[in-house]
């Protein structure tokens, strides 16, 4: 192998870094002529000269001077030997490029590592996924591709997903829809966009429950919206409050099943408030039901969407929760009359995911593999929600409390004291474990404090002990 050790002071060439030795030696030339180094007229040395002073063989340096004589920074002169372009100006060398470096989260309290930690939230239990059977669907899907197929998908979705997600959505959430008003997106932030652009406008004013989901309030921003944060209580948001801060709203979002991030559910008399407010603002309610599935103190509760008669009602799901994340899929349901410029504003963006995960998604609800694992999953996260409640607890003591919740993929721990959510979650994350701190989810003044500790991945009480003991070394 030829040595490319340098050889009276020159520096090295590194022979692994990805890039080809003549480019190195293209690049350092090109580098010395801007920066002045080498002025024009000077002369360089010879392909064979060069080639023995830096240990690399002659046809390496001849295929780094012809890309410098082709783009003219230096010329051959026969006998004369080779010099660096007379007319040549030094120019300024390119700025450096520097890596940016990884921050602990978006400025919203809200990040997503890569690999999945202990307690982190949003993510299913991935360890439970029918992995088989999807592979074995996949693999008929694709036995059965035809021409068409391969197509685009359309920008609304494949019409035999929407068709399982109106019949599902029917059964389970109370929810009457047609399929043309089911939009297949790519995810939450793909639906809000699609309800940004089709139904609201710069400036607009959004309610948005205090404490909430942060990439929200982030997306609002984005499209120069102002979110106008509502309190919530143990009833859910409230809705008095929103109408006496900011009753000219254009919007809200909420999350009534399992408010995000405290679980509570929004009552039945908030819910015909937040209606009948709706109704008489002409607003539109956005009802982020992220999670509806997983309640364990009784059945899910019946959709916002279902008490719905005006059509001021867009209903969000996601099979990120349900199924796995990097499936991208997520379904959105608008009133009748909007369905026409939801396709208007679907054609435009043309976000929709990949038809053959949709065809495959399709067949998994269809053939009742869909429901089964929900119920499934339900009765998995019941026990591990207990298991990780528990082991937590013993581990704890009574410095750290607990919230009883009745559905939800997270706990919520508290502590007295002030500003320690974050300290402790910056140190978790330091330590291999996940938490968001629960006052990084609220804009208001004086938010309460507390961690927010995913379960779905603990898989049992000694585990969950485990690491509760690792948590209470940090505090």
């Amino acid at each position: 192998m030829t040595d490319q050790r340098p050889k009276d002071g020159m520096p090295p060439l590194a022979p692994d870094n990805g890039n080809p030795l003549y480019r190195q030696i293209y690049d350092r030339f090109r580098g010395a002529i801007a920066q002045g180094t080498l002025a024009p007229g000077d002369r360089v040395p010879s392909a064979r000269a060069l080639a023995k002073e830096m240990g690399v063989a002659r046809g390496t340096v001849e295929v780094a001077y012809s890309l410098l004589v082709a783009e003219g920074y230096i010329q051959t002169r026969g006998q004369a030997g080779t010099i660096v372009a007379p007319d040549l100006q030094p120019q300024a060398p390119p700025a450096a490029v520097l890596p940016v470096p990884e921050t602990p989260d978006d400025g919203h309290g809200w990040h997503r590592p890569a690999v999945i930690l202990p307690f982190q939230m949003g993510v299913p239990a991935l360890d439970e996924f029918p992995r088989k059977l999807w592979a074995r669907l996949g693999a008929r899907q694709l036995r059965g591709l035809q021409a068409p197929d391969l197509s685009y998908p359309p920008s609304n979705g494949l019409m035999g997903l929407r068709t399982a997600v109106a019949a599902y959505l029917q059964v389970a959430r109370g929810i009457h829809c047609q399929p043309s008003e089911v939009f297949i997106t790519s995810g939450y932030n793909h639906s809000m966009q699609l309800v940004m652009q089709a139904l609201l406008a710069p400036g607009d004013r959004v309610w948005v429950e205090d404490p909430g989901y942060p990439p929200t309030r982030a997306l609002l921003a984005q499209a120069r919206m102002q979110a106008a944060p509502v309190p919530v209580d143990q009833d859910g948001m409230m809705v008095a409050e929103g109408i006496a801060r900011c009753a000219d709203a254009k919007a809200a979002v909420v999350t009534p099943a399992h408010q995000s991030p405290l679980s509570m559910s929004l009552s039945l008399p908030r819910r015909q408030a937040l209606l009948e407010w709706a109704e008489r603002q002409q607003a539109w309610i956005v009802e982020d039901d992220y999670d509806g599935e997983y309640r364990y103190a009784s059945r899910p509760l019946p959709a916002l969407k279902s008490l719905d008669a005006q059509g001021r009602v867009l209903y969000a799901g996601s099979f990120s929760k349900v199924l796995f994340p990097g499936m991208r899929l997520a379904y959105l349901v608008v009133p009748a009359a909007q369905v026409a410029r939801f396709d208007r504003i679907c054609r435009l963006l043309s976000g929709t995911a990949p038809g053959l995960t949709q065809s495959i998604l399709s067949a998994f609800m269809t053939e009742g593999h869909f429901g089964r694992h929900i119920q499934r999953m339900r009765r998995l996260y019941g026990e591990r929600r207990n298991a990780t409640a528990a082991g937590l607890a013993a581990a704890l003591g009574p410095g750290m409390r607990i919230d009883p919740q009745p559905g939800g993929m997270h706990l919520v721990a508290r502590m007295d004291g002030r500003q320690w959510d974050q300290p402790l979650a910056a140190r978790m994350r330091e330590q291999g474990m996940y938490a968001h701190a629960l006052s990084r989810w609220s804009s208001l003044p004086n938010p309460h404090e507390g961690l927010l500790l995913g379960f779905t991945n603990i898989a049992s009480e000694t585990q969950a002990h485990a690491l509760g003991l690792r948590i209470k070394a940090l505090m």
